[in-house]
């Protein structure tokens, strides 16, 4: 499937070319095309003699662990916190794919700094001749982040496919016809000369195929289909990711799925499908807010529903999260917007401070509103189902 190579391609693949070692990150709370295009990026910097880590943001979800420790790609997980203070001169890091962030020495041994230098850039950032951002290009899906690669002078680049955008990357290649950021990455690998083997193609075709609920959603397009195709024939066993994905559920999600589902709405003379998640709701089935995940379609399959909303409380002191989904009718996108939010035109997310109660009823009110005006801003598939917003 090999294109001619544009600008954007060749441009940031010379600054690549220029690493010796590579920081790879991607928005909070991953999803399947989040962790496939970031283990791909990093097994495809590998055939090219560049290191490459991957900065999680948030834990490693179970449903998608399978990609990292196959593959043993290496990753901090910043939920158990920074490695500001880190400044050995070894690489920083613990166990391979575990997570885990140690100082080491030379020699190996794990030792502590007392009484850092004060530095503008922090230390481990110093380790890296580039950060290289997937599926987000917004600050508010790389929470902390922003602060830290103020004065980081090395390049920052941006791989994605969602509308949303902020101009702060020095490169950045955003296709949003693309299904899914796991389509740009082969691109660029592609383009790169990177052979294709059975873990990219494998990590590759994780990032599609749930980026369009297995070839379901509107986003998928004809592209996408030959490109599976290829990567079959690259050596996935479908039959086993699709086992993996979609048949290896934890009881506790289906529980949490049920209350979802029991707590489900229709408004706005059955166009409007609402659902919520509480606090106790996730203290009484031991599910957890990765579970969440895909319960927005749900509401989907009734016949009148345009859009659906879900409402998830935080665990915590944090803002509501809302998850958005439309049939077209609606670009959604556009909509978050309004409250701080983005993502695609069929799939968004947002946040809201203050009370749960309080949100719910400022984004169903609006979100009334807007159904009441029609349908004048129908999309055919542009975005798909598969926004990366921290809250979809």
């Amino acid at each position: 499937m090999m294109r001619a190579m544009t600008d954007a391609y060749r441009q940031m693949i010379d600054i690549l070319s220029r690493c010796k070692r590579v920081l790879v990150t991607t928005h909070v709370r991953p999803d399947g095309d989040a962790l496939g295009s970031t283990a791909a990026m990093v097994l495809g910097l590998k055939k090219k003699g560049i290191d490459a880590e991957v900065l999680l943001l948030s834990h490693l979800p179970r449903k998608y662990a399978f990609i990292y420790e196959e593959n043993q790609i290496p990753f901090i997980d910043v939920e158990n916190g920074w490695p500001d203070d880190d400044s050995g001169e070894g690489s920083g890091f613990g166990d391979q794919g575990s997570g885990k962030v140690e100082k080491k020495t030379g020699t190996g041994a794990v030792s502590s700094s007392p009484n850092p230098q004060p530095r503008t850039v922090p230390p481990f950032l110093d380790r890296y001749d580039a950060l290289l951002v997937i599926d987000t290009g917004t600050w508010s899906q790389l929470p902390g982040l922003e602060q830290r690669v103020a004065s980081f002078t090395k390049p920052k680049l941006v791989i994605d496919h969602h509308l949303t955008q902020q101009d702060w990357a020095d490169q950045k290649i955003v296709v949003t016809e693309a299904a899914a950021a796991g389509e740009i990455v082969f691109e660029l690998i592609e383009q790169w000369d990177v052979e294709i083997d059975k873990p990219i193609a494998t990590a590759l075709f994780l990032a599609i195929c749930t980026d369009t609920g297995w070839f379901q959603f509107s986003n998928t397009r004809p592209f996408t289909m030959h490109l599976a195709a290829e990567l079959m024939e690259a050596g996935v066993d479908t039959d086993r990711m699709y086992q993996l994905l979609y048949q290896n559920e934890r009881a506790e999600r289906i529980a949490l799925q049920a209350r979802a589902v029991q707590s489900l709405e229709l408004l706005a003379g059955g166009k409007l499908a609402v659902m919520s998640i509480t606090r106790d709701d996730f203290a009484q089935t031991k599910a957890g807010v990765p579970d969440t995940e895909s319960l927005i379609n749900i509401p989907l399959q009734i016949r009148t529903v345009e859009a659906s909303l879900l409402f998830t409380e935080p665990l915590d002191d944090g803002p509501v999260r809302v998850s958005l989904r439309s049939k077209g009718g609606v670009d959604v996108a556009k909509f978050a917007e309004q409250f701080g939010g983005g993502g695609h035109a069929r799939a968004a997310g947002l946040k809201v401070n203050g009370r749960f109660h309080d949100a719910r009823r400022r984004v169903v009110e609006a979100m009334t509103q807007r159904l009441a005006m029609g349908p004048p801003d129908r999309t055919v598939h542009s975005g798909g189902n598969g926004a990366n917003n921290s809250s979809a």
